[in-house]
């Protein structure tokens, strides 16, 4: 698994995929692990072999609000522009499901842009990426109501874990979508009512 997703990523340059094996170092981490903090260092760039993170921000009152997820093949793009530019973290990675993920130096990623045009299409990709889902972030928090986007996470949880069973509390959404607990409750409750879905201890079964 963790071969064919770098030779997927970077299949025009096995030497690329060589010096990524050379250079990182690999871990494996499980659910709720964080991996990188706010306001810590950032010494290395995270790119996921297997399974998948979310990137999070906390707000100054302790609220938190998903950003957006990072899968297989993928590298979080907030780690590569703070680290080349020497500066703290300012979000969150925390492990969503066991997670394997490969740890490149912040100097090799700066050596990689020189010598290795894959490596820089991957980057730029990346942040294209990243950037329309901040978009769409933008837009759900200025445009939607809560729960639409409620039920937009939940369709979005559903499609990259494969599955139309979420585990998952009230208090993680509630997490995630930057609102009280409460109210994900109480819109969980209507849309089961609604018959979208059925609530179980910990886990929501998507009905639609």
């Amino acid at each position: 698994m963790s071969d064919s997703v770098l030779n997927t990523e970077f299949n025009s340059s096995p030497e690329l995929v060589e010096k990524l094996y050379q250079y990182g170092i690999t871990k494996t981490y499980h659910e709720g692990d964080i991996i990188l903090d706010e306001n810590s260092s950032i010494r290395s760039i995270p790119i996921v072999m297997k399974g998948m993170m979310k990137v999070i921000r906390t707000e100054e009152d302790g609220r938190e609000i998903l950003l957006y997820y990072i899968k297989a093949g993928e590298s979080c793009i907030m780690s590569f522009l703070g680290g080349m530019h020497n500066e703290k973290s300012i979000v969150k990675a925390e492990v969503e499901e066991d997670t394997e993920i490969l740890f490149l130096p912040i100097d090799k990623v700066s050596l990689f842009i020189k010598e290795y045009p894959e490596w820089l299409d991957y980057i730029f990709r990346l942040y294209h990426k990243r950037f329309e889902e901040l978009l769409d972030i933008i837009n759900a928090i200025a445009f939607k109501k809560v729960d639409e986007r409620l039920l937009n996470l939940l369709q979005k949880k559903s499609e990259l874990s494969n599955s139309t069973t979420i585990i998952i509390t009230h208090e993680q959404l509630a997490n995630e979508l930057g609102t009280a607990r409460v109210v994900v409750s109480r819109l969980l409750k209507q849309l089961e009512e609604e018959g979208k879905l059925k609530l179980g201890r910990n886990k929501i079964q998507l009905l639609f």
